[in-house]
C-alpha cells in the first residue's frame, strides 16, 4: 500500500461532535475527494445523525444544525457507504491522527475495516513550510495562496482544499528538490523526520 504514489489517495474529513470518540463523541458529516494521479476522479460527501443533539457550539463552528442531522441517516449507514469509497486506497487527512480516531471507531460500530494507511498533510506541511505563519489548514491556504471558496468546517470543503495542499506539496518536492511522483511511504517518512533534518532526508531522496 505505501509503495503507491502519493498522488493516488483519498483525502478525507470529518466534522464530530467534540474531540473523542472515547468520550462518546460521534461523526456528523464526512467528506472525502478521491485522487488518481493528481486529479480528483470522485468525491463523497454526507451528513449523518449520530442519535442525539448536538451542542451549540458545534452547530456554530460547523454551520450544521439540528434541524439537519435530524433528517440524515445514521452513522451506520454513512460509514458502510464510505467504506465502500475508500476501498483499499491510502488515506490524508489534516491533523491526520484526529480523523483516524473517528474512521476508525466508526468502522468498528459496522464491523467494517480499511487495508490503506494514513499520511498527516499537517505534519508534512510543517516540514516543508518551516517559514509558514502556522500550520492550520486555513492560514496554510492562505500562505500559499490556494483557490478556495472560503468555507472551512465543513467535511467536503475542507477535504477539498486539503487535497489542493497536497497536492501543492508534491508539486513543490519536485520544484525543489527534484522528487517527481513521489510514493505515500516517502510522505509518512517525511512527517516523522526532525524539521533540521529534512533537507538532507529529501536531497538524499533525490539523488537516490
Amino acid at each position: 500500500m505505501t509503495s503507491r504514489s502519493a498522488s493516488s489517495v483519498i483525502v478525507l474529513d470529518f466534522e464530530t461532535t467534540g474531540l473523542s470518540p472515547n468520550q462518546g463523541d460521534r461523526a456528523i458529516e464526512i467528506g472525502a475527494v478521491k485522487l488518481q494521479d493528481g486529479i480528483v476522479v470522485d468525491t463523497f460527501q454526507e451528513l449523518m445523525n449520530p442519535g442525539f443533539r448536538i451542542s451549540g457550539f458545534i452547530e456554530g463552528y460547523t454551520g450544521i444544525t439540528n434541524a439537519m442531522l435530524n433528517s440524515a441517516p445514521s452513522c451506520s449507514e454513512v460509514m458502510v457507504q464510505f467504506a465502500d469509497f475508500i476501498g483499499n486506497d491510502n488515506l490524508v487527512a489534516h491533523n491526520a491522527s484526529f480523523d483516524k480516531r473517528f474512521l476508525d471507531a466508526e468502522l468498528d460500530v459496522i464491523d467494517r475495516s480499511y487495508s490503506g494507511e494514513f499520511a498527516c498533510s499537517m505534519l508534512i506541511a510543517r516540514r516543508l513550510y518551516q517559514e509558514a505563519p502556522n500550520h492550520k489548514l486555513g492560514g496554510l491556504v492562505e500562505y500559499k495562496q490556494i483557490e478556495n471558496d472560503g468555507v472551512f468546517h465543513r467535511a467536503l470543503a475542507d477535504s477539498e482544499v486539503t487535497a489542493k495542499l497536497w497536492l501543492k506539496m508534491l508539486e513543490d518536492m519536485q520544484d525543489d528538490y527534484q522528487i517527481a511522483s513521489p510514493s505515500f511511504r516517502l510522505m509518512q517518512q517525511l512527517s516523522k523526520k526532525s524539521k533540521s533534518a529534512v533537507r538532507t532526508f529529501l536531497t538524499t531522496t533525490c539523488r537516490g
